[in-house]
């Protein structure tokens, strides 16, 4: 595969509004907010996480804080919808010019698998990081109480367009296949998880050293997916 594509270290991302009061992109307070955030959130959990620990790790205010977000949550829906959107970009640069759906797919699941790579979002984000809390934390953002209220406001439609691009391209290969977005949402689902126990609940996956988990959860995706389709 290519290399990544080229981005400024600036580069904004449009997500739904209604995840922020006001667009931390838009200033340096909420640039930092964002870095810093995901710095901290990665080193001691989300459950652990405050806005007045961020506040005083970036020298600002917890007030000033909430200017942007009106809670926690709102901030992680915020990341992890800022890297499902990274992640279709990625897909799009890489694939556009290739014909055939089959190839895409398969790029498209390297790209899943690859999300931990250090240069995989802009340079005043930490690429490891975010997706370190992709992988353990993403899943707070819609395991909640409020998650019918939350997706009727929208919060999650950057996670499902890129399901439905993913679906799209599924049904391209095989337009008879019943359940595409049930095999996708699994496989997003997978490409995470499977990490997440190889470092916590190793007897729940075959993830035998972390130095080939790339590898070995592409092997494990593809197979699983080509197999149903065909």
């Amino acid at each position: 595969m290519e290399s990544n594509p080229p981005v400024s270290p600036h580069l904004r991302i449009e997500l739904n509004e209604r995840l922020y009061l006001r667009d931390p992109q838009d200033t340096d307070l909420g640039r930092r907010l964002m870095a810093e955030g995901v710095k901290l959130i990665d080193e001691i959990g989300f459950e652990q996480f405050t806005f007045k620990r961020l506040a005083q790790r970036i020298e600002s205010t917890e007030a000033s804080l909430y200017r942007y977000f009106e809670n926690k949550h709102r901030l992680l829906v915020y990341l992890v919808s800022w890297y499902w959107v990274w992640l279709s970009y990625q897909m799009r640069f890489h694939t556009h010019n290739v014909p055939s759906p089959t190839e895409r797919l398969r790029l498209m699941l390297r790209i899943l698998t690859r999300g931990h790579r250090t240069d995989a979002v802009p340079t005043q984000i930490d690429g490891a990081a975010l997706y370190r809390i992709v992988v353990n934390e993403a899943s707070k953002s819609y395991l909640t109480k409020d998650v019918d209220e939350d997706n009727q406001a929208g919060l999650f439609r950057e996670y499902k367009r890129l399901a439905a691009t993913i679906a799209a391209v599924v049904s391209e290969i095989n337009p008879t296949y019943p359940y595409p977005h049930m095999l996708v949402s699994t496989l997003l689902e997978t490409a995470r998880k499977q990490l997440y126990f190889a470092q916590h609940l190793p007897s729940l996956t075959d993830l035998a050293e972390q130095k080939t988990a790339e590898e070995t959860v592409y092997s494990f995706l593809e197979n699983l997916v080509f197999k149903a389709l065909s």
